[in-house]
């Protein structure tokens, strides 16, 4: 049943994201940082680890948890840490994410030519 519900909540925010550049004529960018912002609010009302644990990577994999992800971090090192923990804390959770992003981009762009 567990991928079935990651399915269901994984596909759901996929349509969502669909029809907010279909119907609501939004750039794939403006799409993009929507579906972040969505997953960062989510996170700061406690809705979104009750979705993780209800759908996994229905609720992981999606570009919501990276939003999910930042404010996480941010709040769980601003109680540890102070002020300073919601710098350091969007950093220590998502830099494995950004180092790959950056990593593979520089990669495509030595390796891949664009059409012209």
């Amino acid at each position: 049943m567990s991928f079935f519900w990651a399915f269901v909540v994984g596909g759901a925010i996929c349509v969502l994201g669909q029809l907010m550049m279909d119907v609501g004529k939004l750039t794939p960018a403006h799409t993009m940082s929507t579906l972040v912002v969505l997953g960062a609010i989510a996170d700061g009302c406690n809705l979104y680890e009750p979705l993780i644990a209800f759908a996994g990577a229905g609720a992981t994999v999606p570009i919501t948890s990276f939003g999910n992800a930042l404010v996480h971090g941010a709040l769980e090192e601003l109680h540890k840490e102070g002020y300073i923990g919601i710098i350091t804390g969007i950093f220590k959770v998502t830099s494995a994410g950004i180092s790959a992003a950056i990593i593979f981009s520089f990669l495509a762009a030595l390796f891949v030519k664009p059409k012209g």
